[in-house]
């Protein structure tokens, strides 16, 4: 069992790492202008950063627990979510969706 929970460890940080590029991939694909896609391909990864630098990172200055945690982690990962369905992604939209609230279930019955 020990290494399931850290193999769910890993699937977790991958996730946010998946977020990130998913942010990304949505703010450089479409129909823009290319000032607007350099914005949206570097500033929503950037704001998504700095977000969970403040927030979500266990060594964050700002530490959420509970139902603000469950919100904020909802809303971070839908950002990538998101992303990815409005850049025509849907089906990898989808994965992330379910892998998400997969991993995050079981690390909260696990208490990780």
């Amino acid at each position: 069992m020990k290494v399931i929970k850290a193999a769910n460890l890993g699937v977790l940080f991958l996730l946010e790492l998946a977020t990130l590029v998913a942010a990304a991939y949505g703010g450089f694909g479409g129909e823009r202008t290319a000032p607007v896609t350099w914005l949206l391909g570097i500033g929503g990864p950037a704001v998504l950063i700095a977000l969970w630098a403040l927030f979500g990172s266990p060594k964050s200055r700002y530490k959420t627990r509970g139902a603000v945690r469950v919100g904020f982690e909802l809303l971070w990962f839908g950002a990538g979510v998101a992303a990815l369905a409005v850049a025509g992604a849907a089906g990898w939209a989808v994965a992330l969706a379910v892998v998400c609230v997969v991993s995050k279930t079981l690390a909260a019955v696990w208490r990780q």
